[in-house]
């Protein structure tokens, strides 16, 4: 049943009424009476005879004889919610797009498609299409053994680095054709609607058009749920998507993928809050197919499966790390501070300027990069450098643009007549310098350079190779055509100051993503307005994600944080919290921690406990809240396991 209750979430035996017989196949959704209510199901599988002693009652309605859940995704589906603590009904929720019947009853051609080069196909289309040609997985020790593991049906898992200008989509699609060309499908999961752009031409141009479809929440009900069946009937053998499609039914799976894993956007909001990577690594198990987790940077969680010795890693030696790499310097080392020692407290030292200047100079554009989207969005008091707050939920102000009015970023309230509370001042300064006053400051220092911005409002995809400033939030960096001259790394406090187990992990991967965007030395250039001598910026300037990774998994299994031990919150009101932890049967070598302040007066505990005892925690925290639920407990209390933010 379609019935997200944790009390109710288990198969339940009902009678197929004669006239049923035919449409009502395992995978079909129907309708069932429970508990004198119609309600929405899920036929899970058929038997001559059932279990149960009582009375059964009958099917009451099969809604579409299309069979959309596949056994493999029940299976997986089951696997997911076992290991989040949630329930079957939430996870086929995610799984299993809502049904568009106009969509069903379109014409229909269930011929599998032929992974063959399409007719006409030049010469040169067909030396592209060839899986058999490593291409620039040759710049990779391992890299076309990979390829050829994958061809010939076996299942590798690998994690893999990528040099810095790669060309990650082409790598990954020519893995995907040789997954196709070993008679198997794959599942490709990335963080943005770009990146999906980016992965689809490049399938295209392997494969040929028709050979795979694109599955993202933002194609709309229609497009979405026609790109589904085309995978569940089996039409394509590959399905490429963001997080919508992790759970694709793809026929005799061979490979499943993730590109940029770090990403928080592969996180699912909605109950019970499975990452994509998570689930993909789950389908390679049970399905016995290979699996690829890429990116410029490396998760610890990815560093575990080397760890453990469940992946293999791909990356590139040292010498051709070297040819790629540009080159990459702080400003807040010793020398540098030496020439420069106003580049303590700059927001643009000496070094970073010119290095923008120069790749001006050389006609040549310039990617900046900032973490704060919109103008100033933070002030303080100019005169005591108090936080500027709203005084009606005390929420901080924000300057929408050089002659705008401070306004809440909180309630959206404008504080016209702003008076400091501390020493009664009226006059704001800086505190948080957003991307678009930055645009504004460089267009001031480089007159007539054009000054392109590209983040929330608008994000660019390309630029051409011509001198300009780009000025980006981090995940919204346009690729410019042959490379950038110049990076600038700005406000790296922002990110490395975050209150947050991942901090140093996030500010690296944005770093490198952007840095990967930069022309090789000499002629590519990268400053990062950091001291050197921390941790992100060595693994940086080194491009060792594969060192930082190692020593963060080192320091979280010392300190006892994920992914070195499993863990789960419990969020809610604090008697709920305490209601549910009181009635949950933990394992024995269970530490239960906090409470913490969560948002909206909740509060949040932790339960922590080793890995191995990972599935007795999500039972024991499941059981709990079936309980609760079954005696209908007013508040509501959210889990979650080994959530991406723990405090």
């Amino acid at each position: 049943m379609d019935v997200p209750l944790a009390h109710l979430d288990r198969p339940f035996d009902y009678l197929v009424p004669a006239e049923l017989d035919d449409v009502a196949v395992p995978g079909t959704r129907v309708k069932v009476r429970f508990a004198g209510q119609l309600v929405d199901g899920w036929l899970l599988s058929r038997a001559d005879d059932s279990g149960h002693t009582g009375r059964l009652a009958y099917l009451e309605k099969v809604v579409s004889p299309e069979p959309v859940l596949a056994p493999e995704i029940a299976r997986l589906a089951r696997a997911v919610a076992d290991r989040y603590a949630g329930s079957l009904a939430d996870v086929l929720r995610l799984a299993v797009p809502p049904r568009h019947a106009r969509v069903e009853k379109e014409p229909r051609d269930d011929e599998p498609a032929s992974v063959a080069p399409a007719e006409g196909a030049t010469a040169a289309e067909e030396e592209v299409a060839d899986p058999g040609d490593p291409r620039g997985w040759r710049d990779y020790p391992t890299g076309p053994a990979l390829l050829r593991a994958l061809t010939d049906g076996r299942a590798p898992r690998a994690v893999w680095s990528a040099l810095p200008g790669e060309d990650w989509a082409a790598r990954y699609a020519d893995a995907v054709a040789a997954t196709v060309a070993g008679g198997r499908g794959a599942v490709v999961v990335v963080p943005d609607a770009r990146d999906l752009d980016r992965l689809d031409a490049a399938l295209t141009a392997v494969l040929g058009p028709g050979r795979h479809v694109s599955l993202s929440a933002a194609l709309g009900p229609a497009r979405r749920y026609r790109a589904f069946l085309a995978a569940r009937r089996g039409r394509v053998p590959v399905v490429i998507g963001t997080r919508a499609a992790m759970f694709a039914p793809v026929d005799r799976l061979g490979l499943v993928a993730v590109w940029d894993d770090g990403d928080d956007l592969h996180s699912e909001p909605r109950a019970p809050y499975p990452h994509a990577r998570d689930v993909l690594l789950t389908r390679a198990q049970l399905a016995e197919a290979g699996a690829l987790v890429g990116g410029f940077a490396r998760t610890a969680e990815a560093q575990l499966l080397l760890e453990t010795g469940w992946a293999r890693e791909v990356v590139a030696d040292r010498a051709t790390v070297r040819a790629r790499v540009p080159a990459i310097a702080p400003t807040g080392d010793d020398p540098q501070l030496a020439r420069d020692p106003g580049a303590a407290t700059a927001r643009l030292p000496s070094l970073a300027w010119t290095a923008a200047r120069d790749a001006v100079r050389a006609d040549l554009p310039v990617l900046v990069q900032v973490p704060r989207r919109g103008y100033l969005p933070s002030i303080a008091c100019a005169d005591c450098r108090t936080p500027a707050r709203c005084a009606h939920c005390a929420g901080p102000l924000a300057l929408p643009s050089a002659g705008g009015t401070p306004a809440c970023r909180w309630c959206a309230r404008v504080a016209a007549a702003y008076a400091c509370p501390q020493c009664g001042g009226r006059r704001l300064r800086a505190a948080v310098t957003g991307a678009r006053r930055t645009a504004e400051e460089l267009g001031r220092a480089f007159p007539g350079v054009p000054v392109r911005t590209s983040g929330r409002e608008e994000v660019l995809t390309e630029v051409p190779g011509g001198a300009a400033l780009v000025v980006a939030t981090p995940g919204a960096e346009p690729v410019a055509e042959g490379g950038y001259g110049a990076v600038l790394l700005l406000d790296s406090w922002a990110l490395l100051t975050r209150a947050d187990l991942r901090a140093g992990e996030e500010a690296l991967r944005r770093w490198l993503a952007a840095a990967a965007l930069a022309r090789p030395a000499p002629a590519g250039r990268v400053v990062v307005v950091a001291d050197g001598a921390l941790a992100p910026v060595q693994a940086l300037l080194r491009w060792d994600a594969a060192w930082f990774a190692g020593r963060e998994l080192a320091e979280r299994r010392e300190l006892g944080f994920p992914p070195a031990v499993r863990m789960a919150s419990v969020t809610g009101p604090a008697e709920a919290v305490a209601d549910l932890l009181a009635a949950a049967r933990l394992p024995v070598d269970a530490e239960v921690l906090g409470p913490v302040p969560a948002d909206e007066g909740r509060e949040r505990m932790l339960v922590r406990v080793p890995r191995a005892r990972a599935a007795a925690l999500a039972e024991a925290l499941h059981s709990a809240a079936g309980a609760r639920a079954a005696r209908k407990a007013a508040d509501p209390v959210r889990l979650q396991v080994d959530p991406l933010s723990l405090f």
